[in-house]
């Protein structure tokens, strides 16, 4: 199987150096320094996830809650 590697902080875009640096305080920095590899994917996801994450009828946290299990199942650490 294949994997990419987490990017330090200074191979990253200044945008996604931001957003490591935000992301670093929920424990959520690997994510962006991971992504960090295709930029302009990461914009196509924020406009998908963003509006379906906010939206809907079951509330957000539930849904992040979800997420969180679906990964914990499947062994990704995201």
């Amino acid at each position: 199987m294949s994997r990419l590697s987490v990017l330090e902080r200074n191979q990253l875009t200044p945008e996604f150096a931001k957003h490591v640096a935000r992301a670093a305080v929920t424990g959520q920095a690997t994510m962006f320094q991971v992504l960090g590899h295709c930029p302009e994917m990461l914009q196509a996801y924020f406009q998908f996830y963003f509006p379906w994450h906010t939206s809907g009828s079951v509330e957000p946290v539930l849904k992040e809650l979800v997420r969180l299990r679906i990964a914990q199942l499947n062994n990704c650490f995201t």
